[in-house]
């Protein structure tokens, strides 16, 4: 089951409404109803199929309290099917009955009315080929709604399958699930505090008053993803590898393996960097000199003596490959238990070091820290 072994990846939403802990069979009813082959209309008009999976793997379509509810966490899997004829298929159909008509013609072309008649043979041939599920592609995602945290993570970082989920968990659960990105994450971090309204008057840090990867659906301060991981690696070069964090503990970080950089104006490419450490690299530090922001970075976290290990993507604040504590001698739903904790513990830890940043991001020595991290910049 996604979340409960192996390396992790997710995206991350909060959901509408209170928690509904505890979670009961009411839930897996309305996941049951929704499952694939009962969500929406029979016959999907772009070949496409989504429904509520089990969760063991591609085929589960078992919803059981046991099985499901782990650790006041209800684990699930999205699944998407997919049934369209292969471009290359339909285009070798297509050729195959034009030049059966233009064989009948003293010239051996095909007239445009027979070109027209050969790709609709064509399409009414592939059609019923893909009835049989000859074309039938299963992919499943791997779900985790957090009742303790009332937070969904899914195991995709593809914008076409979140989307896909937002509309699958509204129309069966009737709640809505908002992005935790770089910026509403800060926002709700900020409202926490009851600073909500700092979050409105701060200009960026950057340079650059367009920065190209900007969604424009998303939150208006992602961007301060970015500046998070230019910060993290001023701070960790120049302070300490140790920060102290809001709740009185700390975290021992390091940039490891992986480091991408980009120009926010899209003029000068990207810099993908992989080694030990890619922030030591001269050619890093040139590129940040240039103007370019951090975009994702490899990170290595030990707080309260667990270490973490994974990519984090700077806007949408998703993360891929992320080792967790592998808990000793725990077997069965104990292990699984155990996974759920150090997922929570995970996102707590991470929260944290972004909270500590964006204290500082909305404080009065803001002016002093970007001084500092401009000078370095401007270092020889």
């Amino acid at each position: 089951m996604g979340f409960l072994s192996g390396r992790i990846t997710y995206a991350r939403f909060a959901v509408s409404g209170d928690s509904p802990l505890p979670f009961d069979e009411d839930l897996l009813e309305k996941a049951n109803l929704h499952a694939i082959g009962k969500h929406g209309s029979a016959e999907s008009t772009d070949g496409v199929k989504i429904g509520w999976g089990g969760g063991d793997h591609v085929l589960d379509n078992r919803f059981e309290l046991e099985k499901n509810l782990i650790n006041d966490a209800l684990h699930l899997s999205m699944r998407v099917d997919t049934n369209k004829v292969p471009s290359s298929i339909l285009k070798a159909y297509t050729t195959i009955e034009t030049q059966a008509r233009a064989h009948l013609n003293p010239s051996g072309r095909a007239t445009k009315a027979q070109r027209t008649e050969a790709k609709e043979a064509a399409i009414i041939r592939a059609e019923a080929e893909s009835a049989d599920g000859r074309y039938l592609r299963m992919a499943h995602y791997p779900i985790l709604w957090d009742g303790q945290t009332n937070t969904v993570f899914v195991g995709a970082t593809s914008l076409n399958v979140l989307d896909r989920l937002r509309t699958l968990f509204r129309e069966t659960f009737d709640r809505t699930l908002e992005p935790l990105t770089a910026g509403t994450l800060a926002v709700r971090l900020a409202e926490q505090r009851g600073e909500a309204a700092s979050m409105e008057t701060f200009g960026p840090f950057h340079d650059s008053p367009v920065v190209t990867w900007a969604n424009e659906e998303g939150s208006s301060h992602d961007v301060l993803g970015n500046e998070f991981l230019l910060w993290l690696w001023h701070t960790l070069q120049n302070d300490s590898d140790t920060l102290n964090l809001p709740d009185g503990s700390e975290a021992t970080i390091m940039v490891a393996k992986t480091l991408t950089l980009d120009c926010p104006r899209g003029e000068n490419g990207r810099d993908q960097l992989t080694t030990e450490g890619p922030t030591r690299l001269p050619e890093a530090f040139r590129a940040l000199q240039g103007g370019k922001l951090p975009r994702k970075a490899g990170l290595i976290i030990v707080r309260h003596g667990m270490q973490y290990e994974f990519t984090l993507q700077a806007e949408t604040f998703s993360v891929s490959g992320a080792n967790l504590p592998k808990p000793e001698d725990a077997q069965g739903d104990e292990a699984k238990i155990a996974r759920i904790d150090g997922l929570r513990h995970l996102v707590e830890t991470l929260d944290l070091i972004y909270d500590t940043f964006t204290r500082r991001r909305t404080g009065t020595n803001w002016t002093g820290d970007m001084g500092r991290i401009r000078n370095w910049l401007t270092a020889a």
